[in-house]
C-alpha cells in the first residue's frame, strides 16, 4: 500500500521561501512519475510540477518556472518542492501525487495520479 506524506508548509512573507517534502512508503517506490498540485483557495487542483523516475524529466507550472525546484531522494524516500521567491499568488493546499502505473493520460493531468497525500498549508503574506 503506497501512502504519501506531505510537511514542511506553513505562513511566510512574500519573497520568502519553503521546502515542502513528500515522504513516500514502500522506498524507494516513485512509480512512474511523482508530483506535486495544489489547490488555492477557490480554484481547481492544478499541476505545478513533477518529476519522471525513469530519467529525470522535469516540468514546471510556468508561473513557478525559476522559482521551484522539483528533486526526489531515494535513499530517504522523498520528492521535495523548494520554493523561492513566493508570492500570495503561491497561496494553497500542496499535495504530493504519484503516478503509479502507465497511464494513457498525460503527465500533466491530474487524472493520471492515483495516489495522494493529505496535503500541507501554504500561505504567503504580502
Amino acid at each position: 500500500q503506497v501512502q504519501l506524506t506531505e510537511s514542511g508548509g506553513g505562513l511566510v512573507q512574500a519573497g520568502g521561501s519553503l521546502r515542502l517534502s513528500c515522504a513516500v512508503v514502500p522506498r524507494p517506490f516513485f512509480g512512474t512519475a511523482m508530483a506535486w498540485f495544489r489547490r488555492p483557495p477557490g480554484k481547481d487542483r492544478e499541476l505545478v510540477s513533477y518529476i519522471k523516475t525513469l530519467g529525470g524529466t522535469t516540468y514546471y507550472k510556468d508561473s513557478v518556472t525559476g522559482r521551484f525546484t522539483i528533486s526526489k531522494d531515494a535513499t530517504r524516500g522523498t520528492v521535495d518542492l523548494e520554493m523561492n521567491n513566493l508570492s500570495p499568488e503561491d497561496t494553497a493546499v500542496y499535495y504530493c501525487a504519484m503516478r503509479s502505473r502507465q497511464s494513457s493520460f498525460a503527465y500533466t493531468d491530474l487524472e493520471g495520479y492515483n495516489y495522494w497525500g493529505q496535503g500541507t498549508q501554504v500561505t504567503v503574506s504580502a
